[in-house]
């Protein structure tokens, strides 16, 4: 049995991933942390958890930023290392854990107890859900999936020496509207605890 596992769950937007990873982090009595970390990193630098909300999980903007010296102006970049440094203050103190998004897999990819996973959906269930949650019309939905898609996607790669969403990049990648997000949690949970217990 391993003494230590990290679960870290990319998602398309719309897949339900957040909530599948929530559920498993649950369900498995494992710390979660999506989001959340901002909090803790804005206490810790004297900062506003709002201030750093804007910059989460965005690609550093070329017009407005540059590196100099290894020495970057970028809020994007900054927060970005921020997070990196976090996530692996956590793996060091031993905990279990499952984190959503934020490249963990790239930050911890020589951690023993890692598993990356992959969570997508069928693109009218991704509609129907964005649809539901946010209260938009279908045109503003499919705008609000591809924008946010495509800023997940341009922060991995910047990030990552693997490809976002490509299944070469994960131990696992789950469709998550062939089971629907209960059942997916619980097929994830089955697998983890398998891994774990290996």
């Amino acid at each position: 049995m391993k003494e230590q596992i990290i679960v870290a769950i990319g998602r398309e937007f719309g897949s339900g991933g957040h909530y599948i990873a929530e559920k498993v982090a649950k369900d498995l009595g494992l710390g979660f942390y999506d989001r959340n970390m901002l909090d803790e990193i804005a206490r810790e630098k004297g900062m506003k958890t709002e201030h750093l909300e804007k910059y989460d999980e965005k690609p550093r903007n070329r017009m407005l930023s540059r590196t100099v010296k290894g020495h970057t102006n970028s809020m994007e970049q900054i927060l970005a290392d921020m997070q990196f440094d976090y996530i692996r203050k956590k793996a060091d103190t031993g905990e279990s854990f499952v984190i959503v998004g934020r490249c963990a897999d790239m930050a911890l990819k020589d951690r023993e107890g890692l598993l990356s996973i992959f969570v997508l959906g069928d693109y009218d269930k991704k509609m129907e859900r964005v649809i539901e949650k946010y209260q938009l019309t279908e045109a503003e939905a499919a705008a609000k999936i591809a924008r946010h898609d495509r800023k997940r996607k341009q922060y991995h790669n910047r990030h990552s020496d693997t490809r976002w969403g490509h299944s070469e990049s994960y131990d696992l990648c789950v469709n998550s509207s062939k089971l629907g997000l209960d059942k997916t949690a619980k097929v994830l949970e089955d697998y983890i605890k398998e891994w774990w217990e290996k």
